[in-house]
C-alpha cells in the first residue's frame, strides 16, 4: 500500500512562464525513496503539461489526483521559494555542526588536504560529509569542473577535479556557495568524496565505515 500524506505547502509549477500547476492541496505520496506530489486534477492546467508528462494512477487512494513529471516543468517552487530536483521530504533533516575532528584527504601518497575544524553535515538516511575550509585544501592541486547538481536541501553545487602525478580525479570535490538556509554554515567549505578520494577521519579510513 502507497504511503500518502497531505502536505500543508502551497505548491506551484511553472512553463513557459505559465502557472500550470497551483495548489493548496497536494499529497506527498512515497512512490520511491524520495516522496512526489500528485495534486487534484482541477488544480493542474492539464491542456499544458506536454504529452507523456501527466501520469493518472491506478490506485484508489490516489483517485481523482494527477503527477506532473517533475523535469516536463521550468520551476517548482514549495510557496514562493524554489525547489530542485524532487519534493522536500518533511521528515529528512540537515544538521550543520562545529567539529574538532581531524581530517586528512589523500590521492595516493599525496596529501590533498587536512583539517582540525571540519564542519561535518548531517542528512537523514545518508553518511556524514566533512566540509573543510579552503585555507586547508592543497587548492594548487584543484581544477574547475563544469558539472553542477542540485539538492533539495542544500541547493546547487559547483565542482573540481583532483589532479595528481597528471592523472584527474573527477568530480572528486564539491562547494555549496550559496546553500539553502538550512546548509547555509557550508557555504564556501569543499566535502571530498570518500569514493574518489582517501578520507581519513581520527586516523580511521572512511571507506572501511558501515555506512
Amino acid at each position: 500500500m502507497l504511503r500518502v500524506e497531505r502536505s500543508p505547502k502551497r505548491v506551484r509549477a511553472v512553463r513557459g512562464g505559465v502557472v500550470v500547476v497551483d495548489s493548496a492541496a497536494p499529497r506527498l505520496v512515497w512512490e520511491r525513496q524520495y516522496p512526489t506530489y500528485y495534486f487534484p486534477v482541477a488544480q493542474v492546467r492539464v491542456d499544458l503539461v506536454p504529452p507523456g508528462a501527466l501520469h493518472v494512477p491506478d490506485e484508489p487512494e490516489l483517485a481523482g489526483l494527477v503527477r506532473v513529471a517533475w523535469d516536463a516543468v521550468d520551476d517548482w517552487f514549495e510557496e514562493d521559494e524554489p525547489v530542485y530536483v524532487h519534493a522536500r521530504d518533511p521528515y529528512t533533516r540537515v544538521d550543520v555542526l562545529e567539529s574538532s575532528r581531524h581530517v586528512v584527504v589523500e590521492v595516493g601518497a599525496t596529501r590533498v588536504a587536512e583539517s582540525r575544524r571540519p564542519k561535518v553535515l548531517f542528512e537523514t538516511g545518508l553518511p556524514a560529509r566533512f566540509y573543510l575550509p579552503l585555507v586547508d585544501v592543497r587548492m594548487d592541486l584543484l581544477r574547475p569542473s563544469a558539472t553542477t547538481t542540485r539538492c533539495p536541501y542544500k541547493g546547487t553545487a559547483t565542482y573540481w577535479d583532483v589532479v595528481v602525478d597528471g592523472v584527474a580525479h573527477r568530480d572528486a570535490v564539491w562547494c555549496y556557495r550559496s546553500p539553502l538556509p538550512e546548509s547555509q554554515k557550508v557555504a564556501g567549505l569543499v566535502c571530498f568524496y570518500p569514493e574518489r578520494t582517501r578520507l581519513v577521519v581520527d586516523g580511521v579510513d572512511q571507506s572501511t565505515v558501515d555506512k
